[in-house]
């Protein structure tokens, strides 16, 4: 007898999805160095007026490509210029990913509830409910992943103009939103499309190729109308960076979270909790593969999720810079294969209820405890400031939650996984709420933007000691860059500069002499900035000890 999943309404996923942005947006300040970083470069780019090539602290800026930084000027231009609308930007391509989620798993799987499960897996996967919260490129290049695979499958089904169309589409926007990375996840699923489409008919193959090769070209092309006109714009460093950096440089030279070629088969069981430590998930995955050892009989449908990926997996293993969101585009066909996997289910298949909720309800119930409990563990003093922000009373719903699971066990299978997925949501917003104070007092570095806005206002030039990554720019809404200097450089820029004031970050504020003129907590250190006829008398002072 086959299971029903009919409960797995739409709106309960969008209304969790919803709550989870609305707390993830609210009780975090914007985290520096990379969500500050982005929003400085789209701010520079709102107060240039230069959309073509982006800037950072006055130079240009080759990191990333521009998309994004468009979309948030394009919401400042209607709603004003503001930090929630860039934030929420994001969070909007991210529902759009869980929609698209739900479209290929219809797709895919016509005719049965695959694609009422598969948003909660993937909602109620820890690592995309943490993510989609985040100002980053991700969850776009996830977005133009998930609506090129759904132009292979229209292309698959004969709607070739439309299919290639927007494959083309997608390419482009993809580099213009991160870089060649989107062909990573794209092309594989494409040349190996006549074997999960099942094509056998050659004329239909080579007519496939010749499509895929011109609708790959188009979408290059969209992006090179950008790139050609910025790298003549922005200079030859500036060119190389575009074309070289982004693409063979990071494969063959990327020092930047350089990691083993293995990395990322060691870290995908923790990007999956908390489903991998389902024990239905664990018992029929190793039962379905076993049957696709014996048998060599995999469906079509499993096919396609299988080459996006292992290919992507194996691919992204040869870079040498490693990032855990790189694997991001490969969640939502994950959910999708786990969803076709627990819809093949029938009751038998189930573990008894109450042993399967055991993981969730551990989980809530160990987070709880060692929220509750943080403040009776002693730690070095360093982490003694920090645990002692906790508000260890939001422990107190989880310990409860993760009790009332195992007391009362959800019996059928569908409110097993939408108990899971709310869980994992749950969790998310409650540990916020509890180191709010955390994330108040030691990532919120605006008070330090607005010190800084205001001495550039009052005449004076700002340096950084060491490696600046804009990070208070858009928070102080700064519009003079800021000076780094190093050791060997603060003489010079203090007889260049004599009204100036030196920021750098250190450990003890106290043991500086002169003292800094302000000082502020950031994670286990302090932003001090002092004023530039101190250090004169004093050139080494704002070394970090």
């Amino acid at each position: 007898m086959m299971l029903d999943y009919s409960r797995l309404r739409p709106w309960i996923w969008i209304t969790v999805t919803i709550l989870t942005l609305l707390f993830g947006l609210t009780l975090k300040p914007l985290l520096p160095i990379d969500e500050t970083r982005y929003l400085a470069v789209a701010w520079e780019m709102w107060v240039r007026g230069d959309f073509l090539v982006p800037h950072l602290n006055g130079s240009t800026y080759s990191h990333k490509p521009p998309l994004l930084f468009w979309i948030i000027n394009f919401s400042w231009k209607i709603f004003g210029l503001n930090e929630w609308s860039p934030r929420v930007i994001a969070p909007i391509f991210g529902i759009g990913c869980i929609i698209l989620t739900t479209v290929i798993a219809n797709r895919l799987y016509p005719k049965t509830q695959t694609y009422l499960i598969a948003p909660f897996l993937l909602i109620g996967t820890s690592y995309w409910a943490i993510f989609s919260t985040v100002t980053m490129f991700d969850l776009l290049v996830v977005f133009w992943t998930l609506l090129g695979i759904n132009a292979l499958i229209d292309s698959g089904k004969e709607k070739l103009n439309l299919g290639w169309g927007v494959f083309a589409v997608s390419i482009g926007l993809g580099i213009l939103s991160k870089g060649p990375i989107i062909l990573i996840y794209l092309l594989p699923a494409a040349f190996f499309a006549p074997y999960w489409l099942q094509i056998n008919n050659t004329k239909r193959i080579m007519k496939w190729y010749i499509g895929l090769m011109i609708s790959t070209l188009a979408g290059v092309v969209i992006a090179l109308a950008w790139a050609i006109p910025a790298s003549i714009a922005g200079g030859k460093e500036y060119s190389d960076a575009i074309f070289w950096g982004q693409s063979a440089g990071r494969i063959v030279n990327s020092f930047a979270h350089k990691q083993p070629f293995w990395w990322y088969a060691a870290i995908i069981p923790l990007l999956l909790f908390p489903w991998i430590v389902w024990p239905t998930i664990l018992k029929n995955l190793w039962h379905r593969i076993h049957q696709v050892y014996n048998y060599s009989q995999i469906p079509h449908s499993y096919r396609l999720i299988m080459i996006i990926v292992i290919s992507s997996i194996l691919i992204l293993s040869a870079f040498s810079g490693k990032q855990p969101h790189y694997l991001l585009p490969i969640f939502p066909m994950l959910s999708i294969g786990a969803s076709a996997l627990l819809i093949s289910l029938g009751s038998k298949d189930l573990f008894n209820h109450r042993f399967d909720i055991i993981p969730t309800a551990l989980i809530a119930f160990i987070i709880g405890f060692i929220i509750l409990a943080s403040q009776n563990v002693e730690t070095s003093n360093e982490y003694a400031e920090w645990i002692i922000k906790i508000n260890i009373y939001w422990g107190a719903p989880l310990v409860l939650f993760g009790l009332f699971l195992i007391i009362y066990p959800p019996k059928i299978i569908q409110n097993r996984i939408l108990v899971t997925a709310l869980s994992n949501n749950l969790i998310i917003i409650l540990v916020l709420f509890a180191v709010r104070p955390i994330l108040t007092h030691g990532y919120n570095i605006k008070p330090v933007a607005e010190f800084i806005s205001n001495s550039q206002r009052e005449g004076y030039t700002i340096a950084y000691y060491g490696k600046y990554h804009g990070q208070f720019h858009f928070l102080g809404r700064l519009k003079k860059p800021i000076v780094e200097t190093g050791d060997g450089g603060i003489k010079s820029f203090l007889d260049k500069y004599p009204r100036s004031k030196i920021i750098s970050v250190i450990k003890k504020p106290e043991t500086y002499n002169p003292t800094p003129n302000f000082i502020h907590k950031f994670r286990s250190s302090y932003f001090a900035i002092w004023d530039g006829s101190n250090i004169l008398k004093n050139p080494t002072t704002p070394q970090r000890r």
